[in-house]
């Protein structure tokens, strides 16, 4: 069985996608960004603060599948300036050093907005 997982905000309605999808064990969190309830761009300029604030916010989506960051099995980083890695990199490892999921980090031209120094989706296995 399918569900969709709603973080509430105009733009899952707008572009038709949602926060997260659960289909049986499987659940995959949509491309999150540094972007709080209220619209706002936490962190600027800081990828530190960004990544913590995005796994934080992941985690939310992941709780409200039956999921927990210890049942990630893949990350996806995109970062907009790659010389940020360590930072990310850090900032991911507070949350997944003794998890230890794949991961990929690229760097990309862009993200949607300037703002924005990283960009990150999982996909998780529930009770994996």
């Amino acid at each position: 069985m399918r569900q969709n997982i709603s973080s509430g905000t105009k733009w899952e309605q707008l572009a038709g996608y949602s926060r997260a999808v659960k289909i049986g064990q499987m659940v995959f969190v949509s491309g999150t960004t540094a972007t709080d309830d209220n619209g706002q761009v936490v962190g600027v300029g800081d990828a530190y603060a960004q990544t913590i604030f995005i796994i934080q916010k992941i985690e939310r989506a992941l709780k409200q599948a039956g999921a927990s960051l210890d049942d990630v099995v893949r990350t996806r980083v995109y970062l907009t300036d790659v010389s940020h890695w360590e930072a990310v990199a850090r900032a991911h490892a507070t949350f997944f050093a003794d998890i230890r999921p794949a991961n990929t980090m690229l760097e990309i031209s862009r993200l949607i907005g300037d703002e924005y120094l990283v960009e990150i989706e999982v996909d998780a296995v529930v009770n994996s």
